[in-house]
């Protein structure tokens, strides 16, 4: 993709954000998962409504805490642009998956450059349903995630509704089915996010960061868990 030049208050590297109301996020295959069950660091591409791609993700992480935290594991995602330049920075901190635990819920940190934060995603605690709030650098909610009672589906989407502070649908971030084969065989899950063309470069950021914490919180299996869904155990 081209460069866009650059726009006041927009962080370098997120002015293509500007552009764009959605993004497709499409993680990449790792056969030594498929092959050995082995748990390796995802990475993803992020691409326009063309197919274009406009980012790329990879997960920073060590041996050990892929492979004994599992989905629950801490971990630095690096976003670069096609010039191979770092622009985003999620962080995520080890947290508790359970439930039970309001008082140790799941949360992203996000910078952009690296060392300047720019909005957070928060669990709140909820006994039914998947819930989240968006919030700007000074630690403001900005906007609500709310996803479905039952975080499983078979032949269609998975939609989590992005609202206003006073419950609009202003959008959408949906974990797209795949087909029988890829679903069970790998975690290698496809979203898509929809914003308003009009919303700030710096929440967009936010909300692919939100993309993430819902793809490991929900859609990340282990090895093991990967082969016993596709009946090899």
């Amino acid at each position: 993709m081209p460069e866009p030049p650059s726009l006041p208050n927009c962080p370098p590297g997120l002015e293509y954000l500007s552009q764009i109301d959605q993004i497709l996020i499409h993680q990449q295959i790792e056969l030594l998962e498929i092959i050995t069950g082995f748990e390796t660091a995802n990475k993803y591409e992020i691409k326009n409504a063309m197919g274009q791609r406009v980012y790329f993700a990879a997960e920073e992480n060590d041996c050990c805490t892929l492979n004994f935290c599992g989905p629950s594991r801490p971990f630095t995602m690096k976003v670069m642009d096609n010039m191979g330049r770092e622009v985003i920075n999620f962080t995520r901190p080890l947290r508790c998956s359970s439930c039970c635990c309001p008082c140790c819920l799941q949360e992203i940190e996000v910078h952009a450059p690296l060392g300047t934060p720019i909005g957070y995603v928060k669990q709140t605690w909820d006994p039914c349903l998947p819930k989240f709030v968006i919030q700007n650098e000074a630690r403001e909610d900005v906007l609500k995630i709310v996803g479905p009672c039952v975080v499983c589906s078979c032949c269609s989407d998975i939609d989590f509704e992005v609202l206003s502070l006073d419950g609009n649908n202003i959008g959408k971030i949906s974990k797209q089915w795949t087909g029988f084969v890829r679903e069970a065989f790998t975690d290698a899950d496809n979203f898509g996010i929809q914003f308003p063309m009009d919303l700030d470069v710096k929440i967009k950021a936010v909300m692919l960061g939100a993309c993430f914490l819902i793809d490991f919180m929900f859609f990340e299996h282990t090895g093991q868990n990967r082969q016993q869904r596709a009946g090899v155990w």
